[in-house]
């Protein structure tokens, strides 16, 4: 679904490390606006205005408004952004143009609900194997995510893409067959053989050193030797 957000965009008219080092010391970050019938344009923008749609329900399948200068105004798309990996703030980003009559394919985040029968009254395990599913629709019609209610899952029992509910112009592109919860038995360890029981009421002669075994037989080779 549209948003009625607008992100205002200058036109670069240089390009390279310098520019950018130049744009992020004025609080801006450089961009590219493209796709469509129309070239590329580099610009500059808010990082705070990118960062707010990142962090917003649909996140980047939000479709917003950008304001070039000198150009009309044209519905997008966050296509690609970077981030500094130490500090976390946005260093570029790219924004795709985006025709509102067409059908465009899109990730869509799955949000599991519920609490398994097979967990609560069986003891099973519930296992989250697929996180998001990928569709096509028209771009108004981006879904914020799927909510799949697990609470009837018994034990061995699970949910599929293909259960997923689509409405409009949805189109699913991902497997129907792969899976996206189920319910699965714990996992037990496998206790190491315990040791060998000794008899009850045997114990086991210590046995004797060689050393003590041949003092004995020499002591007897003498007293054999005295009687003589």
């Amino acid at each position: 679904m549209k948003k009625d957000i607008t992100i205002i965009a200058e036109v670069r008219e240089t390009r390279g490390k310098n520019e950018a080092r130049r744009l992020r010391a004025k609080g801006a970050i450089p961009a590219v606006v493209y796709g469509g019938k129309e070239d590329s344009i580099a610009v500059s923008v808010d990082p705070k205005q990118v960062d707010r749609i990142l962090h917003s329900k649909r996140g980047f399948n939000t479709i917003f408004n950008v304001a070039i200068q000198g150009a009309a105004t044209t519905p997008a798309m966050l296509a690609d952004w970077q981030s500094d990996p130490i500090k976390g703030n946005l260093l570029h980003a790219d924004m795709k143009r985006i025709d509102l009559n067409a059908r465009i394919t899109v990730a869509v985040p799955v949000q599991i609900v519920g609490e398994a029968k097979g967990v609560k009254q069986e003891g099973g395990l519930l296992e989250v194997v697929t996180r998001e599913v990928q569709i096509e629709c028209l771009p108004d019609e981006i879904p914020e995510s799927f909510v799949v209610n697990v609470s009837e899952l018994a034990m061995g029992q699970g949910k599929r893409v293909g259960d997923l509910e689509l409405t409009g112009s949805m189109k699913l592109v991902s497997q129907p067959e792969a899976v996206l919860a189920h319910v699965v038995m714990v996992r037990v360890e496998e206790e190491a053989p315990a040791a060998a029981e000794v008899v009850e009421g045997a114990e086991a002669a210590p046995s004797e050193p060689e050393v003590i075994k041949k003092g004995k037989k020499e002591e007897e080779g003498e007293a054999e030797a005295e009687k003589k």
